[in-house]
C-alpha cells in the first residue's frame, strides 16, 4: 500500500545524517515511497571544516560538493535502487521557509527528519517542520535502534477529523501487523465542586462518558474490539504525560494528529503537540497531516 510515494528527507551533513538514511531503509517499503528528495538547506552553503577533513578530495562548488557528499551516504547505506532519488543543497538566509517551500514545489507526501539526543544540533528546524509542513512529517530519533514497530500509540479525541488519523492508524498496523493502542486523555472540568460530588466521582463520571464516546467512535472503524487506554489528565506537561505511558506500555512508535476539538483534544493540539516533539527524544512520530489542510497558511507563510 502506498502510503506516501513522494519523501523528503532534511539533511545537515553531520552523523545524523547516517542515522536517518539507515532507519529511513527500513520504512521505505511500507510507506510505498517511490521518490525520495534529499535535502540540505543552510544560510551558508560553506562546508564545515570538519566535513572536508573526511572528503579532502572535494573541489567542486559549495552545492555540487554538498550533493556530492550526501550521495556518498546515500550509496554508503545501500539506498534502494528502485526509489528514484533527487538530491539538491539550496542556500536561504531563513532555512525552514527554504526548506518548506521546497517540499511545496516537490509536492511531497511526507518529511522525514531526525530528532537529536546527545549529537550537536539544537534540533530547530525539525521543530519548525513538525509544526509548519504542508504534509504529514515523520520523526526519527537519534539512539532508537533501527526496527520495524510493533506496538504504536495513536492519542485520539473521537472528534470528525479524528476519524481520518485513526483510519491512517489501523492502516499502518495493518500493514506492519502491529498491535495499535488508541489512547484518550480525560479529565474533571474546574466547577466539579459545584455538582457536590467529590473529584473522584467526578473523574468516574467523566470516564464512563469518555467510553461511551469511544463505542461510537470505534464503531465506525475496521477494529471495533480495540481497547481504548483511559487517561486521568494530572495537570502537568502533556508531552512528558504522553511519553510516560508510551514507555511504560513498550510502545515503539508514536501517530498523533495535527488538529482536534477544544481542549479535550490537547493532546493533538498546537501547543501539546510540539511539547510531545520536545519530550520525544526516544520513539519514532509521524505527525499525519492531511495533505494540503495547511496550505493556505503556508502560501501566506512564503507570499507565494
Amino acid at each position: 500500500m502506498k502510503f506516501f510515494p513522494k519523501i523528503m528527507i532534511g539533511l545537515d551533513l553531520t552523523e545524523m545524517d547516517d542515522i536517518i538514511i539507515k532507519k529511513t531503509n527500513i520504512f521505505l517499503k511500507f510507506l510505498g515511497v517511490e521518490k525520495c528528495y534529499f535535502v540540505h538547506v543552510s544560510q551558508n552553503l560553506a562546508i564545515p571544516d570538519e566535513v572536508l577533513k573526511q572528503y579532502p578530495d572535494l573541489l567542486a562548488p559549495g552545492d555540487e560538493s554538498i550533493e556530492a557528499i550526501i550521495e556518498k551516504k546515500i550509496q554508503k547505506h545501500n539506498f534502494p535502487e528502485n526509489v528514484e532519488v533527487e538530491i539538491f543543497a539550496e542556500e536561504g538566509d531563513h532555512p525552514l521557509e527554504t526548506f518548506l517551500r521546497w517540499a511545496r514545489i516537490k509536492n511531497v507526501d511526507l518529511i522525514i527528519m531526525g530528532r537529536k539526543e546527545t549529537l550537536a544540533g539544537n534540533g530547530v528546524l525539525a521543530n519548525g517542520v513538525a509544526k509548519k509542513a504542508p504534509c504529514s512529517v515523520m520523526l526519527l530519533q537519534e539512539r532508537r535502534p533501527p526496527g520495524i514497530p510493533k506496538r504504536i500509540m495513536i492519542p485520539t479525541d473521537f472528534s470528525n477529523h479524528n476519524h481520518l488519523i485513526y483510519e491512517f492508524g489501523e492502516r499502518i498496523a495493518d500493514e506492519l501487523k502491529a498491535q495499535l493502542i488508541p489512547i484518550h486523555w480525560y479529565e474533571v472540568p474546574s466547577g466539579y465542586s459545584k455538582t457536590g460530588k467529590s473529584y473522584e466521582e467526578f473523574a468516574d463520571i467523566m470516564l464512563k462518558n469518555a467510553e461511551k464516546d469511544y463505542e461510537k467512535f470505534v464503531a465506525h472503524h475496521d477494529h471495533p474490539e480495540l481497547k481504548c487506554e483511559f487517561m486521568l489528565d494530572d495537570g502537568g506537561n502533556p508531552g512528558e504525560q504522553i511519553m510516560n505511558i508510551a514507555h511504560q506500555m513498550d510502545v515503539d512508535m508514536i501517530i498523533i494528529g495535527s488538529r482536534g476539538r477544544s481542549k479535550s483534544a490537547a493532546v493533538l493540539l498546537g501547543s501539546t503537540a510540539e511539547k510531545l516533539i520536545h519530550a520525544n527524544n526516544s520513539l519514532p512520530m509521524i505527525i499525519f497531516k492531511k495533505k494540503g489542510e495547511t496550505m493556505g497558511f503556508f502560501e501566506a507563510l512564503l507570499r507565494i
